[in-house]
């Protein structure tokens, strides 16, 4: 069996020259009629051959050859291509003949030769020998002998070869060993910038072809800063045959630099770079490292405007430098005639400023708002509006007073703003004086059998009277262009039974006028003011059937001009309590009869409301909760015809002004006993007033 293996692995080849090839994986080798003594003059050669990526590895299990002095007789030889491995002859090592024993040769390569040979005799009987082979897998990537063979990054192994690879970003060369890099489009358009070989410090790669590109704008230039160290591949004689660095810039070139010597400082002049770096298959040089400026085009220095200033300062600028003018506080940047907070400017290409520098002008808060019923006042002459100026708002003493009473000045900010230290950008109100007339009050007359009333006592009091100037009704002044009166006074006559008011039943605006600073009732006072009603607007629950919520209020077509004669009253904070004294005036007929020639008033005490309520009750009549009453348990003292719609007040004693305490509405006679004036309570309607007047005070 064995002898059947050991020759089915085998393939012999014998040729003339008595040479045998083998190129089985493994075999056995022997010497004619081995175990037998092997013939004289005998001469055969073995040639093994393995594949590609193994090696023959050859011993001996039996050698008995005859031995001679270095073996000169017979032996046993082992050859690689033109390369003695080793001779080998008797049976064990003397002096002069060296034995295999138990040594294992390896061939470098994939072939091994063996070659035996006999001379003419034998003195004895010598067996012969008895050698095995076999092919062995070779580690490449654990062999270093051989840096031809060696991978540039990793290397893999397996049975009958090996190959390599390479790191992230790397490409394997042709040669399925060198690692080269893809770096032809390298791009740089930043400012500034560091550009290195591959792998710096690190060795860079071998067959690689990089291309870096820096492209700036038109009006840069660049400049190149090469490190000192620098380690690229040379040779002694010939200029950079290997590996090598050159540089393009515009129609210049420079290089090929390689060797130890770095290129230093180059100032390009161009705003466009190409640098090549060329490396072959073989060196181990770390290469070089880089950092690039650039300069532009320099602009004319710039100096800041009057007033003003100029960010970032810089001693040069050059291209696409940008510098921010703005301005001083209270002075703002004017370019073309527009106002602007700050103004930037961008050094060119050619050399010139894409702006000239704009003026600082101090800022101007213009002429204050006018406030309505005031005016303002400058410290200096000229009305001086710019920054850090000032004025101060006054109001038309004494018939009008600020709201708020600001006793600080405005002052023009650096934003071109009039601000007030109390009430900001806010502007004060000029609101009439209400309340305190110019005149004192002497004494007081009687409206029935009264006398006449001082002039101007009550400044407020307004006459309603027909277009032939006769008066019907009575009102008061709030603020500078409203009058309260009677809802009764404004409508034409209805029968109880009519319905609810519309807009047609009203009097038309046109068949009326209301005078202000009247004393004298059918002659003219050189006080009077006759003003127009703009508009009417009637209590939306009044009830002309029992004169519930009888009270209405009359637009002006322009306001009243305020003085000693005309003045508004104020609107009540509260309502008086029975007893409380109440002044009524009005230009009403006495007892029916005629009209008196002068303002009439007269002064009463606030009847209880529930008494009030039951003297009416007696007599069919019915006083609501809007209504209150006043007047005199004896009579003598009352509203009469005409007095409609007229004032009822009274005084304030802690703030010492008059308010609106009621409205003449209706009553029983005039002046009778155990009958009282009934009155719309303005304090009810509080709400209603100053909802449609604007006025709340």
């Amino acid at each position: 069996m064995r002898s059947r293996l050991l020759f089915s692995a085998f393939l012999w080849i014998i040729s003339e020259a008595h040479v045998i090839l083998l190129t089985e994986m493994f075999g056995e080798i022997r010497t004619p009629n081995f175990p037998d003594s092997y013939p004289s003059e005998s001469e055969l050669t073995w040639n093994i051959t393995v594949p590609d990526g193994f090696r023959v590895r050859l011993y001996f299990m039996h050698f008995d050859l005859e031995p001679s002095y270095l073996c000169e007789y017979d032996y046993a030889k082992v050859e690689s291509e033109d390369q003695v491995l080793a001779t080998f002859c008797g049976k064990e090592n003397t002096d002069t003949e060296q034995a295999p024993g138990q040594q294992v040769i390896t061939s470098p390569g994939n072939f091994l030769s063996l070659t035996f040979r006999s001379d003419f005799s034998n003195e004895e009987r010598y067996t012969g020998f008895d050698a095995h082979y076999s092919a062995v897998d070779v580690d490449e990537c654990a062999d270093k002998s051989d840096e031809d063979l060696m991978c540039d990054h990793y290397c893999h192994n397996y049975i009958g070869g090996f190959y390599c690879s390479c790191r992230f970003g790397y490409l394997l060369h042709t040669d399925n060993r060198t690692c080269k890099v893809e770096c032809s489009d390298n791009l740089f358009t930043q400012r500034s910038g560091v550009i290195t070989s591959a792998d710096y410090p690190n060795s860079y790669p071998k067959s690689s072809d990089c291309l870096y590109r820096i492209e700036l704008e038109e009006g840069f230039v660049i400049n190149l800063q090469f490190d000192d160290v620098f380690d690229v591949e040379e040779h002694p004689d010939v200029s950079c045959p290997y590996d090598y660095l050159k540089i393009k810039a515009g129609k210049r070139e420079y290089g090929p630099y390689c060797g130890e010597k770095s290129p230093g400082r180059i100032e390009t002049g161009s705003n466009s770079v190409q640098i090549l770096f060329h490396s072959d298959n073989s060196g181990d040089n770390t290469g070089w490292r880089l950092s690039y400026t650039v300069t532009g085009t320099p602009c004319p220095d710039l100096r800041p405007p009057v007033n003003g200033k100029i960010e970032p300062i810089q001693s040069k600028y050059t291209f696409k430098d940008q510098a921010v003018i703005s301005c001083n506080p209270g002075y703002h940047v004017v370019k073309d005639n527009v106002e602007m907070e700050s103004f930037q400017i961008e050094c060119r290409k050619d050399g010139t400023w894409s702006n000239r520098i704009p003026t600082c002008q101090i800022v101007d808060c213009k002429m204050p708002k006018e406030l309505e019923n005031g005016f303002s006042t400058f410290p200096t002459a000229g009305n001086i509006t710019t920054y850090q100026s000032s004025f101060a708002y006054s109001c038309q003493e004494p018939f009008y007073e600020m709201v708020p009473n600001i006793t600080k000045p405005y002052i023009c900010n650096a934003r071109g703003m009039w601000i007030n230290e109390d009430i900001g950008t806010e502007l004060p109100v000029c609101q009439p004086v209400c309340g305190k007339p110019s005149f004192s009050r002497s004494k007081l007359a009687k409206i029935a059998r009264g006398t006449i009333a001082t002039r101007g006592i009550s400044p407020w009091i307004a006459m309603f009277t027909s277009e032939s100037r006769n008066p019907f009704c009575g009102g008061s002044l709030i603020g500078n262009k409203w009058i309260i009166t009677a809802a009764h006074c404004l409508h034409n006559e209805l029968s109880p039974d009519e319905p609810v008011l519309s807009s047609s039943d009203l009097i038309k605006l046109s068949s009326f006028y209301v005078i202000l600073g009247k004393h004298r009732t059918l002659k003219k006072d050189d006080s009077e003011q006759v003003l127009k009603a703009k508009r009417i607007i009637l209590h939306p629950d009044y009830n002309h059937t029992n004169f519930q919520h009888d009270i209405a209020l009359v637009e002006l077509s322009h306001a009243a001009f305020l003085n000693n004669y005309v003045m508004p009253i104020c609107l009540p904070e509260n309502q008086p309590q029975a007893e409380d004294h109440v002044i009524v005036s009005g230009w009403g007929k006495q007892f029916l009869t005629k009209l008196p020639d002068y303002l009439l008033e007269i002064d009463i005490p606030v009847v209880d409301h529930t008494l009030c309520k039951t003297v009416y009750k007696n007599v069919g009549k019915v006083v609501t909760e809007d209504m209150m009453c006043a007047g005199l348990k004896e009579g003598g003292k009352d509203a009469c015809s005409g007095d409609s719609g007229g004032p009822m007040v009274t005084l304030h004693y802690q703030k010492k002004h008059w308010y609106l305490a009621g409205t003449v509405s209706w009553g029983v006679g005039c002046g009778e006993k155990d009958s009282y004036g009934v009155y719309s309570n303005v304090y009810k309607h509080l709400d209603w007033i100053k909802k449609n007047t604007g006025v709340l005070y």
